[in-house]
This record gives C-alpha cells, structure tokens and sequence, in this order.
C-alpha cells in the first residue's frame, strides 16, 4: 500500500488541508503545523491526485477553494471532528494529554506571571509541546491555529466558551519620595494633587474607586506621563515620576522591599476578570482539558492574584 493510500495518511491530508483553508495560506499552516511549506504543498498535491479534483486555486497573491473543495473542506471537517469524537471515546479514561497545544496570553501576564504555571503543566503532560504566543490583539481562533487564548477583561465574543479562572485587583502605588514625606495619602480626595502615570487602555483622567464596603468615589487626575505599558509605568512610579493604577501581582514585591507604597490604602479600582477562552466544538482534545484544570487551579493562588468574586 503507497502513502496516499493508507488510512493514518489519508487523515493527515485531510488535516493540512483543512489547516491549509483556515490558515489561508500553505505558509501559514506549515508554521502552524510546524513543518515546512513544501511538505504542505505536497501532501495537497497527493490529497489532490487521490481524489482527481483540483481543490484550491492559487495565484501569486490569492487563494480560494473551488466548488469541489469547498465540498472537500465541510466533509474533512466533519470527519476528523468525528474520528477525534471517537478516539476519545474509545480511549475513555486512558486519554493521555499529547500533541500540540497553540496559546495565546497577554505580554505582561505571558512573560513573567504565567511561566510556573505553564512550566509545571508541561513537565505533568510530557507529551504536550506548547506554542506560547504574547500579544493582546484580537484573535481569529481558526485562522490562527489556535486553540485558547488567556485574557484579561469582560469577552463579549458569544462563539467562545469563557472560563473564568481569576480576577486581578488594582491598587494605586506610588516611591515615597512622591508626596514629599510622611504618610502615604489616605483619603481619594487626596489623590487629586498628585501628578500620575496614565494607562489609556484602563484610564485616563479618572479613577473610579471603591472601598468594598459600599463607598465609591470619582477622582480627577492630571496625567504627567501615558503609556501603553503596564512595565513602563510601573518602571515610572519606581523612579518617582508620579503614581498609577497597577495590577497587584505587578507590585507585591516593590511593595514588600518599601520601593512603593500603596495610596488610599482599602480603596482599589474595579478588578479585571482573567479568563480562559476557547471557541466551541463538539469535542475537546484531553491536552486543552488538562491545560484549563491547570490554570484554573494555578492562577488564583498567585501572589496578587485572587479567585473570582463569589467563590471561596
């Protein structure tokens, strides 16, 4: 029996094609099937000549099904979201995370937050291999290849499922020398004289504030210095420039070492959900299972970090 012949072999055309028409390219999903273009090229030529049809039609700039692979895509699809339905099932508890796990989180949680955690999924599932991607642009979950992203914020997308896995606290810190000695600002109306470091993405020129007993207050600030980064402002209230909303995670130890302080001390801005997300399927492989068990348990006990709201 030849290549293109064999049961196993059929299912991995069938895979790079469909990889090949979510991706949008062959090179696209030769990156995301880590492999190489002329492999995906080929395995479409042999997916081809097994079926006699001419699937896709591909100029220098563009590439499109044609009727008959259009066809070829919806059946791939079902069928290798079936065969992996049964797999599961056959296997049963015996369904051992493996393969390839594509995940997108944020650049300041990705790099420095979430590494123990991932680092100790991955040495649990020795079998997985992980792609981890920073960045906090919008994600095309098919045409990317990727199979759950980490955010930070309300999802207002109704196709991905949502797991909620922590919430982040924000307090207002700020070096000591800032107010020129004494005892940190206690009071939000306080805070008002103070020059500050803006974030635009969370604020701008107002603070809104609570005290978790039922007290809330607006204050207007005069931004000093704006930035889109969480590690530039708080880089920035280091060095005294002025004092900022950040993340609690971000300051425990700057906190700890006195090299911050914390402002109106009990009054904190609204705290932003942390989620897991994903889009629906009809099955889910045991590696992204595993890999959501994982963080739900790893995140909320984080240093700065605390479970969702109504939970223990």
């Amino acid at each position: 029996m030849s290549r293109s012949e064999s049961g196993s072999d059929r299912l991995e055309l069938l895979q790079t094609f469909v990889r090949i028409v979510e991706a949008g390219s062959l090179s696209a999903a030769a990156v995301q099937m880590n492999t190489t273009q002329p492999t995906v090229s080929r395995r479409l030529q042999w997916l081809e000549r097994m079926l006699g049809l001419r699937l896709l039609q591909r100029s220098t700039h563009a590439m499109r099904l044609t009727e008959d692979g259009e066809r070829c895509y919806a059946h791939a699809k079902a069928l290798l979201e079936n065969w992996a339905a049964v797999e599961a099932d056959l296997r049963g508890g015996k369904d051992e995370p493996r393969g390839h796990l594509r995940v997108i989180a944020p650049h300041a949680f990705g790099q420095e937050l979430l590494v123990g955690p991932l680092t100790a999924f991955m040495k649990q599932h020795p079998e997985v291999t992980v792609q981890w991607l920073l960045h906090d642009s919008p994600t095309d979950f098919i045409a990317q290849g990727i199979d759950c992203a980490i955010r930070v914020g309300e999802i207002e997308d109704e196709a991905l499922v949502a797991l909620q896995l922590a919430e982040v606290p924000r307090i207002l810190v700020a070096a000591p020398e800032l107010w020129g000695g004494g005892e940190p600002p206690r009071a939000p109306r306080d805070l008002e004289s103070l020059p500050w470091i803006a974030l635009p993405r969370l604020y701008r020129n107002e603070l809104t504030l609570h005290d978790g007993n039922g007290g809330r207050e607006h204050v207007r600030i005069t931004p000093r210095l704006t930035t889109d980064s969480l590690y530039a402002a708080r880089s920035a209230a280091r060095a005294g420039l002025g004092a900022a909303l950040l993340s609690s995670w971000m300051v425990v130890e700057d906190l700890a070492s006195g090299r911050l302080c914390q402002l109106a001390e009990g009054w904190e801005a609204p705290a932003l959900p942390v989620h897991l997300v994903y889009p629906y399927a009809r099955f889910y492989p045991a590696r992204l299972k595993a890999f959501a068990a994982c963080m739900r348990e790893a995140i909320p006990g984080i240093a700065g970090m605390r479970p969702p709201s109504g939970q223990a």
